[in-house]
């Protein structure tokens, strides 16, 4: 067994041998928590809850680090007296969080707080201008700058020149030697609140926004780790400046590069002008979680996604599908005892080629519909025992993929609230129509079928009564 993934940095793709047998070790860039999430927030952390989800299936025990930014220039922008900086972090923090708890993504091994780890920063901080790539601005300010000319690698990330580079944009440019240096440390300015400043060797104030991550790595996984990951947006300059610092401190860093695609909407870019952003909660209330999962977890990690009106209808058929076939053998066993509960199934051998090879989800999607459509066409010929096992393996797949609609993160959204009333509502329409057909009142019975049909309701009747599937 050898995973293969994209490593950014090297622009192609590589067998992954993580750095301790047995074990990985991922750090991912998490929010800014300065505003509410969207769809490309959800989609983003997603992406490596299914590498995580891999790499552990492959029996590789996974310390996952994901951060929150809570200290930001955006933060404080976005404050007001009745909601200080502080508040306005914590509760975009907790929406983020719903959203990933609605998708089923597993919760970290660790997710620090930047304000958390003001002193680990400082201290790499310090390190650097002990080292001569940092220094502290000579205007008073007590911001302190990481000098791009002193690190001949600059730009091997994103395999670009220094000298080909725009002027950084991530602080003023008071005090700067050099319009590309980046902030480490933000001197407190006039009108700032107090509570977002603290005390430093160079003064009061604050982190720049890349310091955080590699403090907050070197901190929970060491100087050195196996994968860094990220959405595509933020390789430069967050990450090209993350490996900048980090290595000229003397850390080895991350092994390998991993970026996912962004998300479109109908062909552009998600953004307030054009007022086309999906907000993570609009977008979950729009088809089932679970749905969503599967949606924004279909396409490649590494491929761009244009969502457009249809997508989830389009995502709710494939995913029912799924499901009608689990259903439908549960009940052929369920009437056909000779036939043995199938046990747990590794994947697919073809399942497990498609995810070694960059997690090839796509392709790992098409081996699952196959086993559904092999599945319906054993049912089909009454071959009960080849649809079993076929369903065994689908389960397996659909576990590897958080989708199994069995499994305890999806139990409030199969029953309770809606879906509880709905059941309720369709098995009183099923019992009129039993009623009409022992009356030989066929054409009421009729009536009801129609009626449920319409609603987009399937009946299916069978020696042990009549079913129902959406």
């Amino acid at each position: 067994m050898t995973i293969r993934l994209y490593d950014t940095k090297a622009r192609g793709l590589v067998d992954f041998a993580p750095l301790e047998a047995g074990k990985v070790g991922m750090y991912v860039c998490g929010p800014t928590v300065q505003s509410s999430p969207h769809i490309g927030h959800l989609r983003s952390a997603l992406a490596y809850d299914l590498w995580r989800r891999w790499f552990t299936y492959r029996g590789l025990d996974v310390t996952f680090v994901r951060n929150v930014t809570d200290i930001d220039d955006k933060v404080l922008v976005n404050a007001s007296d009745r909601e200080p900086w502080w508040a306005v972090a914590y509760r975009v923090e907790l929406e983020f969080t719903r959203g990933y708890n609605a998708l089923g993504i597993l919760p970290p091994t660790y997710e620090p707080r930047a304000t958390a780890s003001i002193p680990g920063m400082q201290e790499l901080i310090a390190d650097l201008i002990d080292k001569g790539h940092a220094y502290v601005a000579d205007d008073g300010t007590g911001d302190v700058f990481f000098a791009v000319t002193t690190w001949p690698e600059y730009g091997a990330l994103t395999n670009q020149r220094p000298d080909d580079m725009e002027a950084s944009a991530d602080a003023e440019t008071r005090g700067k030697r050099d319009p590309r240096d980046f902030a480490l440390w933000k001197g407190t300015k006039a009108g700032e609140p107090d509570s977002a400043s603290w005390n430093s060797p160079w003064g009061p104030g604050r982190p720049g926004w890349h310091i955080e991550c590699s403090a907050m790595s070197r901190r929970y996984l060491g100087a050195a780790f196996d994968i860094h990951g990220g959405g595509l947006d933020l390789r430069f300059p967050h990450h090209e400046n993350e490996l900048a610092q980090s290595t000229a401190a003397g850390d080895a860093f991350a092994t390998h590069w991993v970026h996912n695609g962004l998300v479109v909407v109908e062909g552009q870019k998600m953004s307030k002008s054009l007022g086309n952003s999906i907000y993570a909660a609009e977008f979950l209330s729009l088809a089932r979680p679970i749905v969503v999962r599967y949606y924004l977890g279909s396409a490649h990690y590494r491929s761009t996604i244009d969502y457009h009106e249809g997508s989830l209808v389009e995502a709710e058929a494939a995913f029912t599908r799924i499901e009608g076939f689990l259903d439908r053998v549960a009940r052929a066993v369920e009437a056909t005892p000779e036939v043995e509960q199938t046990g747990v199934l590794p994947v697919p051998d073809a399942f497990a080629t498609a995810m070694d090879d960059d997690l090839g989800v796509p392709q790992a999607l098409g081996v699952l519909h196959e086993a559904v459509r092999q599945g319906n066409a054993a049912l089909d010929a009454k071959d009960v025992a080849l649809a079993a096992r076929l369903r065994a393996e689908v389960v397996a797949m659909l576990g590897v993929l958080g989708l199994d609609p069995a499994a305890p993160e999806w139990a409030s959204e199969n029953g309770g609230g809606a879906d509880a009333t709905l059941g309720a509502l369709v098995e009183h329409l099923i019992g009129q129509r039993e009623a009409a057909r022992s009356a030989k009142d066929f054409a009421a019975a009729d009536s009801v079928r129609d009626t449920l049909a319409a609603a987009g309701i399937t009946l299916e009747d069978g020696p042990d009564g009549t079913r129902w599937s959406t």
